[in-house]
């Protein structure tokens, strides 16, 4: 057997990747399992366990990543308008329930000197949504982290997401959508940035 590997109640599990304890997760679900009247050794649920460890050290691949890393280089541009990038895909995990909520995140920033590549801000969004957290915090995070690594004289970020924990349990209401807002220097001072912004953004696709 590799040396990398060890057993638990007879079968192969993996041991941590990149700081994550597969292990560990696995003998948990294998108890979640047995606890709601599983039986976690039936050929469906076989490899359930190790599955699962795999989708968490995924989901939360973020915890071990520093999203400013990615706003380090910069390139010196007088431009003084907005930069606006919209419709950024991503998907999160509720810290509340452990489900995941996803949707797209629009991002736009006024430079004082300085602009960023274009893949930047994505990147950003994806080390930031890859973490149990709640939505609120993630934009707020994500507005902060903008303002501060490329001193912007303004940012904004609106996230609009779905949430699992609404859809699929409690009041059970599919296709509502939470919005979520963070203004920062011009964006929060002056409404008609605001506004010009918010233009763009439910401009025609």
């Amino acid at each position: 057997m590799s040396k990398t590997r060890t057993q638990v109640n007879g079968r192969v599990v993996r041991p941590s990747k990149n700081g994550v304890d597969l292990r560990r997760i696995e003998q948990a679900v294998r108890e979640i399992l047995e606890a709601v009247g599983e039986d976690p050794d039936r050929e469906g649920l076989l490899d359930t366990p190790s599955r699962v460890a795999r989708m968490y050290a995924e989901m939360f691949s973020g915890l071990r990543v520093n999203p400013r890393v990615f706003l380090q280089k910069t390139f010196t541009q007088k431009y003084d308008e907005m930069v606006l990038i919209r419709d950024i895909a991503f998907e999160s995990m509720c810290e509340h329930h452990l489900l995941p909520f996803h949707g797209k995140a629009h991002v736009a920033y006024i430079p004082n000197g300085k602009v960023v590549g274009l893949s930047k801000i994505p990147r950003v969004i994806d080390a930031l949504a890859r973490r149990p957290q709640i939505q609120e915090q993630m934009t707020e995070e994500l507005a902060d982290m903008i303002m501060e690594e490329l001193e912007a004289r303004g940012v904004a970020v609106i996230l609009e997401a779905s949430h699992a924990c609404v859809s699929i349990r409690g009041v059970r209401k599919t296709g509502s959508i939470m919005t979520t807002s963070a203004m920062r220097g011009v964006f929060k001072d002056n409404p008609c940035t605001r506004t010009e912004m918010l233009a763009l953004i439910n401009a025609p696709r």
